[in-house]
């Protein structure tokens, strides 16, 4: 499988020099990597801001154009506000880049990044819209990498900037392909001088991704949702990368067209009683724990709503559970995919757990 396109650069840095590569790219079309003499680097994000990677010991070039931001390796020190950044610097066996978290340790569900904060190697520094400044500028912090959520914080960002640091917004949310989050990894890679590493841990997952699309269309009906506190169903939207997932390992979304495709929200809250006449007769429920939190029986999901019960895929055992980390691992979004295909095709059918999937009892 292959994608095309990426995001829109501009002219070069502006000082005359010629570009020597530019990063491959399967998925991915928010960002880009261009490569000039001497190790320096030109990542280029969706938004239209710039970075230069500076190699360590050399110097900022002159004659650069003012909106390109330096990034002087090694990286070190980093404020991470972007949870969906963790799963990544770990995977390139770099936590210790990381210093600063916008997340306490108890919102981690990725065992190093718990461990690396109970031992004090990563210390927490306020959350994205209420960093403490002292602190970063104590450990000399030169990045803060952020999500999308900073746009609601816009004078964080500023503030961060006029203290002297970069601010660098994740936006592997923007991409329209599940493995073009995955595919983030190489950018990361190349701020860390690791692209040989994220090459390899992608083509992982692009293995995982094509054994699933291989195995063809299961036929199946699924539907993928959990009950909010007030007893509401919270269900994907049509369209959005989790129902992609599925869709990519063979199974069938039960909504075609539910939410709107013009806003970025990934979840529709609706009544029981439409998702009832929509989903009643899905082979498969896959419920979703980030959100509402894990449940290990069918008798904890008939609690939630007795409706439930009249559903062909509780009848038939075909309930299925998201792990809580699911969300934090964009890492390994092709061993999801198959996770999902083993579950449709019925290679799951004597299994009771499968990476980031577990049956309910």
């Amino acid at each position: 499988l292959g994608g095309c396109g990426t995001v829109e650069t501009k002219e070069g840095l502006g000082n005359g020099w010629e570009v020597e590569r530019s990063m491959d790219l399967q998925f991915a079309t928010q960002f880009s990597v261009e490569y000039y003499q001497d190790g320096y680097k030109l990542i280029s994000l969706a938004d239209g801001s710039r970075f230069l990677v500076i190699p360590e010991g050399a110097a900022l070039p002159k004659g650069i154009a003012k909106d390109i931001v330096p990034l002087y390796q090694p990286l070190e020190n980093i404020y991470l506000a972007a949870t969906a950044s963790m799963c990544l610097f770990d995977a390139l066996d770099s936590l210790d880049a990381i210093k600063l978290s916008g997340t306490r340790e108890d919102g981690w569900h990725i065992g190093n990044a718990r461990l690396a904060m109970k031992e004090g190697r990563i210390l927490y520094a306020g959350k994205y819209s209420e960093p403490d400044y002292e602190m970063l500028l104590g450990y000399s912090c030169p990045l803060a990498i952020e999500s999308l959520m900073i746009g609601h914080a816009s004078e964080v960002k500023d503030k961060l900037e006029e203290l002297g640091i970069a601010v660098f917004i994740d936006q592997s949310s923007m991409e329209s392909h599940p493995l073009g989050r995955t595919e983030w990894i190489k950018l990361y890679g190349a701020l860390l001088n690791k692209e040989e590493a994220a090459d390899a841990l992608f083509a992982e997952q692009i293995a995982y991704l094509n054994d699933a699309v291989n195995a063809g269309n299961s036929g199946k009906t699924v539907a993928f949702f959990h009950i909010s506190s007030s007893g509401y169903v919270v269900a994907r939207k049509s369209g959005d990368y989790v129902t992609k997932m599925l869709e990519l390992a063979g199974g069938s979304y039960v909504f075609d067209d539910l939410g709107d495709p013009e806003t970025r929200t990934s979840t529709v809250t609706i009544e029981m009683e439409k998702f009832f006449s929509t989903a009643r007769d899905a082979d498969y429920i896959i419920y979703n724990s980030t959100i509402g939190g894990e449940i290990r029986t069918i008798d904890e999901l008939l609690a939630k709503n007795e409706l439930l019960a009249e559903f062909k895929a509780v009848q038939n055992g075909n309930v299925w559970c998201t792990s809580e980390n699911m969300y934090q691992e964009t890492t390994q979004l092709g061993q999801m995919i198959q996770s999902f295909q083993k579950v449709f095709s019925g290679e799951a059918d004597e299994l009771d757990e499968l990476p980031y999937l577990y049956r309910l009892q």
